[in-house]
C-alpha cells in the first residue's frame, strides 16, 4: 500500500499473487491503482491500521485481510475511505486483493 501511495507501480506490481497478476495487467494495475494514489496526494501518505480479519474469497477460503485510514483522517469519528488488502493465507506477503472502499458511516 505504501508503494502505490508514493506512486511507485513499477514496485508495488511485483508484490502481487501470481493468480492476481494473471488477471490484471500492468497497465490495469496502474490505472485501479492511481485511485489510491490521488486519494493518498489528497489525504497524505501516512496510514494508520483500522481493522482487521478474515473474508472468506470466491474460492471459499478464509482470507485474511487489513484495512486501513489515511491518518490524516483519525480526527473524524468514521474515516471517510478505508484501503483494503487481502492476502491468500496469514504467512502470505504478496497481496491477493487491493482496493479503496467506502468507510461504514453512522446510520442517521
Amino acid at each position: 500500500m505504501l508503494t502505490v501511495l508514493q506512486g511507485k507501480y513499477r514496485d508495488a506490481y511485483p508484490l502481487l499473487t501470481s493468480e492476481t497478476r494473471q488477471r490484471l495487467t500492468t497497465a490495469q494495475f496502474r490505472t485501479d491503482s492511481r485511485v489510491l494514489y490521488e486519494q493518498g496526494k489528497r489525504f497524505g501518505p501516512r496510514i494508520t491500521l483500522y481493522k482487521l480479519g478474515f473474508r472468506f474469497g470466491d474460492d471459499q477460503q478464509a482470507h485474511p485481510f487489513y484495512q486501513f485510514h489515511f491518518a490524516s483522517d483519525t480526527l473524524r469519528a468514521k474515516p471517510q475511505v478505508l484501503l483494503d488488502v487481502s492476502f491468500r493465507d496469514s504467512t502470505a506477503t504478496q497481496v491477493l486483493t487491493f482496493g479503496l472502499v467506502p468507510a461504514p458511516q453512522k446510520k442517521r
